[in-house]
């Protein structure tokens, strides 16, 4: 039910930081973290130049209004035409001919806006003025709300956070390179009880340290191994040797059976 009104709640979230924060004449959160406000070009261009630059009144009435219908509704308009387009499959070359231009239409118009929004970026880049169309269409530029403006975030708590990212990416590319079984079975000396028996060693595999539910046995030597376990590492390797007591392994037998299989064909 949430995927079927994605658009709504997108747009009744849009609403609601428009209405506590734009039409109050507040910024949103982001662009309060970075001491910025909205103010409106065309009154500072019919006064003329600013001392500061930071002077120069907030949005008008009809700038609100247009900022809500253009990024609230049009957006939602938007995503609701893509979603009814792609269900009823307008673009398919059956569909009516109505329908057929009208995604060939939507089509068109979504490649200008990118085309827009491509060359905006351009020119933001360049002059630092209208991040986005609807700005540039509104005149509206974001400034300065304050001249001096103290750190919210400390320089300790960045470079936890600089650490932290370092550390799990460093962490993202070393744990697929290992072995889980091979670090179990490094590990396993370590923790293991020195005072337990043979017979309670024997009773578990020596590759992944648990307890078979398929028991085979190595040949000649007798241990037990998962089947698993047995049968990867003798395919893996053509000489395999026991884990326990490193005699090569020529052979694996069902544990209670007498059927041999010899490594070489698994």
């Amino acid at each position: 039910m949430l995927f079927q009104y994605e658009p709504e709640l997108d747009a009744f979230l849009e609403f609601l930081i428009w209405r506590f924060s734009i039409w109050v004449d507040k910024p949103t959160p982001g662009i309060a973290l970075m001491n910025l406000r909205y103010r409106d070009e065309r009154a500072v261009a019919l006064r003329g130049k600013v001392r500061t630059g930071l002077e120069g009144p907030g949005l008008t009435f009809a700038q609100k209004m247009w900022y809500c219908v253009a990024a609230v509704g049009g957006q939602y308009i938007w995503a609701r035409l893509q979603s009814l387009s792609a269900f009823r499959r307008w673009g398919d070359s059956e569909q009516r001919p109505l329908a057929r231009r009208a995604w060939g239409l939507m089509q068109r118009i979504e490649g200008l806006y990118k085309a827009a929004s491509f060359g905006n970026l351009l020119i933001f880049l360049y002059t630092g003025r209208y991040r986005n169309l609807i700005e540039r269409s509104l005149q509206a530029r974001l400034v300065y709300e304050s001249p001096n403006m103290n750190r919210a975030v400390s320089f300790e708590y960045m470079n936890r956070q600089l650490v932290w990212n370092e550390f799990s990416e460093m962490l993202l590319l070393l744990l697929p390179l290992l072995n889980s079984s091979t670090v179990k079975s490094f590990l396993h000396p370590f923790s293991k009880d020195k005072s337990s028996s043979s017979k309670e060693d024997d009773s578990i595999c020596p590759i992944c340290w648990a307890s078979p539910t398929l028991v085979y046995l190595a040949l000649p030597c007798q241990h037990r191994y998962c089947y698993y376990c047995l049968r990867t590492r003798c395919a893996a390797v053509p000489s395999f040797q026991c884990s326990r007591c490193s005699k090569p392994v020529v052979a694996m037998q069902r544990h209670g059976s007498d059927v041999e299989h010899k490594t070489q064909s698994q």
